[in-house]
């Protein structure tokens, strides 16, 4: 493990972070510095200020010490473009490592120090929140997703979608879209309506249904599942783990696949 020379006390913290994780990085491929310099087109007086807080490195010179100790530079570029956004125009020696050209010292490719533009940037920020801030005040006038379903195509879509919602074959009349309310129980009022088997909530037949679900078809299935002598739990339209055992130990009885899945197959000797 290196021993590295304590950070100055001034350095930003997102610089800071940084060097931490360049450092980290160089530790955990085992590669010295001279070693760094041989496989990169950095050189190591270049490295040495790197790893040092003395200058933020160019996008290259991140890109390279990844790639050759391994890693994803995805991270450490994120990183990068942080801390030279901290570094400013004021730094330890005043500058971010340049993307190209040769190096002062012969063995690299850094550049003449640059003045990141923070004025510009600061601007580009501006005006990148204005059209944000503009599209938004947008979204809020029209309100697409809140329609009525009298003048939008968006209020149609969501009105025919909480009509089917709502006519999923209730035997016992329309009961709208299903809320989930944690501790109410729905009764169960078995029934044959063609020979099949209802318990008024919905006319499901191939309704996936799995962990998370909420519906009436879930319902449906546990009112089912318990005439079947499986009990679900609490009859709440939540499928949970305990609706999901007792669809096992029905499937199981029936010779289907025990996945604990309610679908067409369950579905059909539910309703049998």
């Amino acid at each position: 493990m290196s021993r590295w020379k304590e950070l100055p006390a001034s350095l930003d913290r997102r610089v800071w972070q940084l060097v931490v994780q360049m450092r980290a990085l160089k530790d955990h491929s085992g590669l010295s510095q001279s070693a760094l310099a041989a496989k990169t087109s950095y050189s190591g007086s270049s490295w040495a200020r790197y790893l040092n807080g003395k200058a933020v490195p160019p996008r290259d010179a991140v890109e390279e010490l990844a790639r050759t100790c391994g890693a994803d530079p995805g991270r450490l570029l994120a990183l990068r473009d942080v801390a030279v956004e901290a570094w400013g125009s004021e730094g330890p020696e005043g500058a971010v490592g340049g993307e190209g050209g040769a190096g002062a010292d012969g063995g690299g490719r850094e550049g003449p120090p640059r003045r990141p533009r923070s004025r510009r940037r600061r601007l580009l920020v501006g005006v990148v929140c204005a059209a944000l801030l503009a599209v938004g005040a947008s979204l809020l006038i029209g309100r697409p997703w809140d329609g009525d379903g009298s003048s939008s195509e968006g209020g149609r879509d969501r009105q025919e979608q909480t009509s089917r919602q709502g006519q999923q074959g209730q035997q016992g009349g329309e009961r709208g879209v299903f809320v989930f309310r944690p501790g109410k129980s729905h009764r169960c009022d078995i029934g044959r309506k063609d020979g099949d088997l209802y318990a008024g909530y919905s006319l499901s037949t191939d309704v996936l249904l799995d962990t998370n679900s909420t519906s009436w078809d879930v319902v449906e299935a546990q009112c089912l599942l318990r005439h079947h002598g499986q009990d679900p739990g609490t009859v709440d339209g939540a499928y949970g783990e305990r609706t999901k055992d007792a669809a096992r130990r029905f499937q199981k009885a029936e010779h289907l696949v025990p996945d604990g899945i309610v679908g067409p197959d369950t579905w059909g000797a539910l309703r049998r």
